[in-house]
């Protein structure tokens, strides 16, 4: 395997999925012997629909490591996508993470934020998904081709993906989640730019 893939497959202290709690879960929704896609569609449905995003819920839990992530059943986009990269990297499939500028409200009154979404690699290319979760019209789906993504850019509100394939979580968000112990704290200190440079530039 090309060794800049492997970084897609690492274990960290985000993406535990050698924890009980993920290798649980792994054996629950994966099936021997079923293919990549499979998994990964499995995976994905699982953590959009069956881990809701904090916000939507209102949960009093901030959480930031993919098995708390699980234990809680609750994340913000950054954490819900560490779950679904610990759950895909246990099955051996690559997963990154990519980033999108876009407001925190309807409009740009409220500011802007960093949103995450996942990469994985299936059937030697790239696919884009977002198990932010399906609520307030939101449809994101599966899809092997065109990304079917939570949030379509508007560039009239400076709406954008930033460039590129990440292999390690946002390192603001995840020092925002660990200090936060509110909701509110999370909001108010939601990361608006990422300066890191990616692992795969496209």
């Amino acid at each position: 395997m090309d060794p800049l893939i492997g970084r897609f497959l690492e274990e960290s202290p985000y993406i535990d999925y050698r924890s009980p709690l993920i290798r649980s879960a792994a054996t629950q929704l994966f099936e021997d012997g079923r293919p990549a896609v499979e998994r990964a569609e499995t995976a994905y449905v699982f953590v959009r629909d069956e881990i809701p995003h904090s916000f939507d819920c209102r949960s009093g839990i901030v959480t930031a490591k993919a098995s708390d992530v699980l234990r809680h059943r609750t994340g913000i986009c950054h954490a819900k996508a560490n779950l679904l990269a610990a759950l895909l990297r246990s099955q051996g499939i690559p997963t990154g993470f990519c980033y999108q500028h876009i407001t925190l409200a309807d409009d740009d009154s409220l500011g802007y934020c960093v949103h995450a979404f996942n990469a994985v690699y299936l059937d030697g290319h790239w696919i884009r998904l977002d198990a932010r979760g399906n609520t307030g019209g939101i449809d994101a789906r599966f899809s092997l081709d065109k990304p079917v993504l939570a949030f379509r850019n508007r560039p009239s509100y400076d709406e954008y993906f930033w460039n590129g394939i990440y292999a390690c979580p946002h390192p603001a968000a995840m020092a925002l989640l660990e200090a936060s112990k509110t909701l509110d704290e999370v909001q108010r200190g939601l990361p608006k730019t990422v300066t890191q440079l990616p692992d795969i530039e496209e």
